[in-house]
């Protein structure tokens, strides 16, 4: 992780250095926490947070599922962004915002527990390289089930979940691989540990509903929004392992990873598409602020003259 100068947290900008918390908090100990994944991109407009307040609105429900009441709103946690984005000087960045169960008591139950609030911002390129948007990446279907609904409230973007990714992750990259691809407990495509997932097939574009415990990713809405744009018919429809096997096209997509063709599934090579390669240069276009036509979703940052 690059640092940089400063770190939002609980109302204030403090030095990258000193936004600690105590061993005993909550959050550490049992991962009740919230949080989200968010680019700001370098624009002809300047810096620009793509689809800000509703990944806000995202992270705003995740803490209600978890009974977490932010003591901020969506719009002090925007201008918290901004400030943070300025404060730093960063005219690209990925921003991470997380609340969580700090200090106080430490049963299993966050009664009584304050909630903090941290923004972090730093430079970080493409999440599986730079590469894997030009050649694509190489899948592993994981033995890690996708966690069901009634088990985690998956629809929360919350820290604890992310052990289940992160299994999947670890058991994918030390057998070689990219990537892993997460199965529902009755053996349908859910996702990917960070990612949501479209499969092409004879031009039709297929991704899992999100009642296949999926994350509700604001990246899979963009491109669902974009691609229908474009022409392209989407269906959310039940997918199965050799649906992978047999696509014309798969590629996964997530803020962190944004688009990225998927050339191979548990060794069964597919390649990169042209849809795939379509999809991605819009999405591309639209983040960097290149395309007018979703320039809507663009959240432009003004920074200060000391750091402009």
């Amino acid at each position: 992780m690059h640092e940089t100068e400063k770190i939002w947290m609980n109302g204030e900008l403090v030095d990258w250095a000193d936004a600690k918390i105590h061993v005993a908090s909550h959050g550490l100990n049992y991962g009740s926490g919230v949080f989200e994944g968010i680019r700001c991109y370098d624009t002809p407009k300047g810096p620009a947070v793509f689809r800000l307040t509703d990944h806000l609105v995202r992270f705003e429900n995740s803490a209600t599922v978890l009974y977490m009441d932010l003591p901020y709103s969506i719009q002090e946690i925007r201008s918290a962004a901004h400030d943070v984005i300025a404060a730093n000087g960063l005219a690209s960045c990925y921003l991470r915002p997380v609340a969580f169960y700090g200090y106080g008591e430490l049963g299993v139950a966050s009664t009584g527990n304050p909630v903090d609030v941290v923004i972090i911002s730093f430079p970080w390129g493409a999440y599986l390289g730079e590469e894997s948007q030009r050649a694509g990446i190489t899948t592993k279907i994981s033995s890690w089930e996708r966690v069901g609904p009634n088990v985690i409230p998956h629809v929360a973007k919350a820290t604890g979940i992310y052990l289940n990714s992160m299994l999947a992750t670890m058991e994918a990259r030390r057998a070689g691989y990219d990537e892993a691809i997460m199965l529902s407990h009755d053996g349908y495509v859910a996702d990917g540990p960070g990612e949501n997932i479209f499969v092409v097939k004879d031009g039709v574009l297929y991704t899992p509903p999100l009642a296949m415990s999926i994350l509700p990713g604001i990246t899979r809405d963009t491109i669902i929004q974009i691609a229908q744009d474009l022409g392209y018919r989407v269906e959310e429809t039940l997918l199965i392992r050799t649906d992978l096997y047999l696509a014309d096209e798969v590629f996964m997509v997530g803020t962190a990873t944004e688009v990225a063709p998927v050339r191979a599934v548990d060794d069964c090579e597919i390649g990169v598409g042209p849809v795939t390669r379509e999809l991605q240069s819009a999405y591309l276009d639209t983040v960097h602020g290149r395309s007018e036509r979703w320039s809507h979703w663009l959240d432009v940052v003004e920074m200060s003259p000391s750091t402009a």
